[in-house]
């Protein structure tokens, strides 16, 4: 159970690192991206603004409508800024011919390429975006519908590594911190472990030292039955003096099967034939209690496992679906062999089962329903030790209810 903490708590941690980080470079690359939009966007402005062209002196505009609808707030242009760009501009005339084509700004790009790109962007009728590596504007002037081109593959360029080297970094991070996580998670749960030890070998030798005194008191009332006889106060003793022998047997029990190094007998062996004989055990008990049990198990399914743990796990399901069944309701207890595994479903109907209680039906000591703690008996322990028998197989047990006043409950177990 520790070392199931354990790695839950270095997933958890791996995890919630990997979303900030996800979270931090999202947000860093989408902003990084926009700058490069509105800085590629800004040029263009300008360059519409003066046909296609940069003015001959740095000018400032201030809210100044450029054609097209665009604005351009307290823009200074840089006076380097027409040596560095590179750009390319075309213009059709009312009826959609080239009627000019400018590259004479750019050296990857010819008259022909200009024209294909000026037809794409026409194509797909937006007004401004990316093809390729470059930012393009489209505004309609004196009768002209203008497309510029802006290169922006240097940037585009230095984003990309950016985004790539963040993403690297991040790895390079997140696995760092995950083997420092596997390093000092050890020394985190040491205290966990070490409670947990005493706490099961308590329980262990607590149930030892019980075992003894409640021999002796289950022996003198015996004796005391033969020299006094029967009456209320000795029954009493020997009922009460059997429900804490059991509890002491189920607590050692539980104990022992959650402890990891613990070696259980794995044999082969018919599971069929001790579902079947365990199963028929309960007819008759169900039949007395006005309950109608269904038994349907598939012949020849043999499992490898600790038979005797398992015919307690059947035991254990079927005694609680008959305990906690309503007068007059069913129980179906199915074996079923499929291509990787063997599924064990024991369904009983009950007044109400809600679905909030279905999480803890395998804690120590957990009861759904409280109030029938004296009808029934036990001590909410059942459900734990199939917990833990079905974990000592590699399986896996759940429980469900459909409508609220069921049960079912499945243990599946790996071939």
């Amino acid at each position: 159970m520790i070392k199931k903490l354990r790695i839950k708590f270095i997933i958890a941690s791996a995890v919630s690192l990997f979303v900030v980080l996800v979270i931090i470079m999202s947000s860093i690359s989408v902003l990084s991206y926009n700058e490069v939009k509105n800085n590629a966007d800004s040029i263009l402005h300008i360059l519409a603004a003066n046909d296609g062209k940069f003015p001959d002196m740095p000018i400032k505009h201030k809210d100044k409508f450029f054609p097209g609808g665009f604005q351009s707030q307290e823009n200074l242009m840089s006076p380097e800024l027409p040596y560095e760009t590179r750009y390319f501009s075309v213009f059709l005339n009312s009826n959609g011919n080239v009627s000019m084509v400018n590259t004479g700004k750019i050296a990857a790009v010819d008259t022909q390429t200009a024209i294909e790109y000026a037809q794409i962007v026409m194509e797909k009728g937006n007004s401004k975006g990316f093809i390729d590596d470059y930012r393009y504007i489209v505004y309609t002037a004196n009768d002209q519908t203008h497309l510029i081109f802006l290169d922006c593959g240097r940037s585009l360029d230095n984003f990309r590594s950016y985004v790539f080297i963040g993403i690297a970094v991040s790895l390079v991070g997140l696995l760092s911190v995950t083997l420092l996580m596997i390093f000092l998670s050890s020394r985190i749960v040491k205290p966990f472990i070490e409670n947990y030890d005493k706490q099961k070998r308590f329980i262990t030798d607590a149930g030892h030292e019980l075992k003894t005194p409640l021999t002796i008191i289950d022996a003198d009332a015996e004796v005391l039955e033969m020299d006094y006889g029967e009456n209320e106060w000795l029954k009493d003793i020997k009922i009460q003096t059997k429900r804490l022998s059991e509890l002491t047997n189920s607590l050692i029990l539980l104990s022992r099967m959650e402890e990891e190094q613990v070696q259980i007998q794995m044999i082969d062996f018919p599971l069929s034939d001790i579902a079947e004989e365990t199963a028929e055990t309960f007819k008759s008990l169900a039949k007395t209690q006005n309950k109608t049990l269904k038994i349907d198990i598939e012949p020849l399914v043999s499992m490898r496992g600790d038979e005797k743990a398992l015919r307690q796990l059947i035991n254990i399901l079927l005694d609680n679906a008959v305990k906690y069944s309503q007068s007059g309701g069913e129980i179906s207890f199915k074996l079923e062999s499929e291509k990787n595994s063997i599924k064990l479903c024991v369904f009983n109907t009950t007044d109400y089962m809600p679905k909030e209680h279905l999480g803890s039906l395998f804690d120590r000591f957990f009861r759904a329903d409280q109030s029938r703690n004296s009808q029934t008996g036990g001590y909410g322990l059942g459900l734990s030790i199939a917990l833990a028998i079905v974990q000592a197989h590699k399986g896996k047990i759940t429980a469900a209810t459909k409508d609220e006043k069921s049960l079912q409950i499945t243990a599946v177990f790996p071939k």
